[in-house]
């Protein structure tokens, strides 16, 4: 049996100035196709934007190219409004007032956190970078470890330091290349809600790049997911997890399963129960459907035709794998208090809130 509930993801209002403009960006490198490709999107004041994708999918380039560290082969970039970046124009780093935090945060050694702070505010007046270096250490709650030097902090003071360091110029842009990369489960928890305090406080623009959904999804008010240097989607999490643009997004921002579906009489039919056709939908009549662990629901039945194959314990939940009788294998996300044995015969309802489909002919030529 299948429930189906239609729900609208709202978009927030687009009020805000545009700081950041990425039009038509291609980068290229000597030898090879591009590394960045057609890319596009914009960021407004106070937005903070997550670049994900796996390795090798250009968005570390995009960052760079944002920065001024690489060239563009075509398109524009602009901030707030003015080009920095073209095939005509290129504006210094140093001229772009955009703050960087690097993935090993590059740290003055021989400089204390105070002096680390204030490196940038060497053009102000003593008393104005005096005031600055204070506000910023009180603000990042450093104040009490200003003498001491990078060697003698945690991963997690060093990384304070760091962006202190970024923001203390008042950056038009903030740019942050996998900070969290070096710390450890906990910190990292932490330091990702500490971070987005920070830039929503200071009302800081902001471009992440990061190969973790979970941290894009925790921070970002918008994720631009990248594939092979080109845009796949640019959206809120929230659109990019639960309407997917294409099968790579899907599975990339979490687990996913695709059972088979036929559109007949405005409805997919599959095993696993009717599904409405979702609007504007354009394709071919044999569809790969999307379904989510989230989605998925066990009954214990022993007549029913799902087989419990796997269990994966994940603390306050169970994914469990099931084998359908037809040979394919979805997952349900269950409470860790429900506990379903191995090779029991359990039966499927599936909660759905939307109906994701892709045409399985475009999907596989």
């Amino acid at each position: 049996m299948t429930k189906v509930v239609i729900f609208v993801l709202m978009t927030p209002p687009d009020d805000k100035p545009i700081v950041l403009e990425l039009q038509n960006v291609t980068c290229s490198y000597e030898a090879g196709s591009p590394a960045v490709e057609g890319m596009s999107f914009s960021a407004q004041k106070g937005d903070v934007i997550c670049l994900l994708g796996p390795s090798g999918c250009g968005k570390t380039t995009t960052l760079r190219s944002i920065a001024g560290f690489e060239p563009v082969a075509s398109g524009e970039i602009r901030l707030n409004g003015a080009v920095v970046s073209a095939t005509n124009r290129h504006v210094p780093p140093e001229r772009r007032r955009v703050g960087m935090v690097f993935q090993d945060y590059a740290l003055f050694p021989h400089l204390t956190v105070r002096d680390n702070v204030g490196f940038g505010l060497a053009t102000t007046t003593a008393d104005d970078r005096r005031k600055r270096i204070d506000e910023m250490l009180s603000l990042t709650g450093l104040s009490a470890l200003a003498p001491r030097y990078p060697h003698a902090l945690s991963g997690g003071q060093q990384q304070r330091t760091a962006l202190a360091r970024a923001l203390a110029p008042q950056p038009v842009l903030m740019l942050l290349d996998e900070p969290f990369s070096n710390l450890d489960p906990d910190t990292t928890e932490r330091m990702r809600m500490e971070l987005l305090r920070l830039l929503k406080m200071t009302q800081t623009t902001a471009v992440l790049v990061t190969h973790d959904h979970k941290e894009a999804f925790a921070m970002a008010d918008y994720v631009a997911v990248l594939n092979s240097g080109k845009l796949e989607q640019f959206a809120t999490p929230e659109t990019i997890y639960h309407l997917p643009v294409s099968p790579f997004v899907a599975e990339f921002v979490g687990q996913a399963d695709f059972i088979p579906g036929t559109i007949r009489d405005a409805a997919v039919l599959t095993q696993l129960g009717t599904f409405p056709v979702p609007s504007g939908y354009r394709g071919g009549p044999d569809v790969s459907v999307m379904i989510r662990p989230d989605d998925v629901h066990i009954r214990e039945n022993g007549d029913g035709d799902g087989t419990v194959e796997s269990r994966q314990f994940r603390g306050s939940e169970i994914i469990y794998g099931i084998r359908l009788g037809s040979g394919d294998v979805v997952h349900s996300s269950e409470a860790s208090t429900r506990f379903f044995p191995l090779d029991a015969k359990v039966e499927l309802e599936v909660m759905a809130t939307h109906t994701v489909v892709f045409d399985r002919k475009a999907w596989t030529t």
